[in-house]
């Protein structure tokens, strides 16, 4: 158990470290959201480009935020019932909500996108607009890291609900567990 936690313990690292860079994206999204509004409203312009590069840093924060989110606890969940169990029946809830939805939603969406992102690498896709960013391919590989961040996370979870079950853990989201204690 003790090298699983390890385990558990670098796929946090690795989500935190991820969550820590792209949320500078925000920053940048909202820098550049507000120069394209200058400029069409109090310069009468606009640029695709810019236009483009909002969707492009939209997609990719959360996108690449999302096994983030996930190691945070700060994913939507119905917290009526579950907020009050005691920790061993929300690990049984996780390794289940992770085994029948997470693990599977993440398998569907990377076998459905597959070939998607494969073909748009495949044809050289180019901008979304004329003039705007050649960059298509990529923005669809997004995809693809998404669905394996999230997989990536939901492993750790399993690892920590395990862990949480054989006594060897306090809580399956030790963010959870330190948010309560402070």
């Amino acid at each position: 158990m003790g090298a699983l936690l390890r385990l558990a313990d670098a796929l946090d690292a690795l989500q935190r470290g991820i969550g820590c860079a792209v949320r500078w994206l925000a920053v940048g999204l909202v820098l550049l959201q507000f120069a394209v509004v200058v400029l069409r409203y109090v310069y009468g312009t606009s640029f695709i480009m810019m236009q483009e590069g909002v969707i492009y840093l939209h997609a990719a924060l959360f996108m690449l935020a999302i096994g983030y989110a996930f190691l945070l606890d700060a994913h939507v969940r119905v917290d009526f019932f579950y907020g009050r169990w005691p920790e061993r029946r929300k690990a049984w809830t996780d390794i289940a909500g992770v085994l029948f939805a997470v693990l599977p939603f993440c398998a569907l969406v990377w076998w459905a996108s597959w070939d998607y992102v494969a073909r748009s690498f495949r044809l050289g896709e180019g901008p979304l607009q004329h003039g705007g960013l050649p960059f298509q391919p990529y923005l669809k590989a997004l995809i693809l890291v998404m669905a394996g961040l999230l997989a990536l996370q939901a492993v750790s979870v399993l690892i920590r609900a395990a862990a949480v079950l054989a006594g060897r853990a306090p809580a399956v989201f030790p963010s959870r567990q330190t948010a309560a204690e402070g």
